[in-house]
């Protein structure tokens, strides 16, 4: 009786199994150093006190890109590289 299990089941069933789903998994894509899209932002969290949150969100929406401006100016970087507001709002839309 043992040779009819062996001969209508020559393969482990979890071993075929595993073996397809391997073959199909996808290789994943390497990231280039250096291709990042020029002007693109990254979320990042960002302890500061509240008084100065409270400074920038006091003039309304768009607090966050002035502290992007603010940091810009203090790090010495020219600010006709970043998008503007209305750029990265039109950029959204699509």
């Amino acid at each position: 009786m043992n040779n009819d299990r062996t001969t209508r089941r020559p393969a482990d069933p979890r071993k075929n199994a595993e073996a397809l789903f391997k073959k199909a998994a996808p290789k994943p894509v390497a990231a280039t150093p250096g291709a990042a899209i020029p002007g693109a932002r990254e979320q990042v969290t960002l302890r500061i006190d509240s008084a100065v949150l409270e400074y920038f969100q006091a003039e309304g929406p768009g607090w966050q890109d002035r502290i992007n401006a603010a940091l810009r100016q203090l790090a010495g970087l020219d600010a006709d590289d970043s998008l503007t507001t209305a750029e990265l709002n039109s950029s959204n839309d699509v």
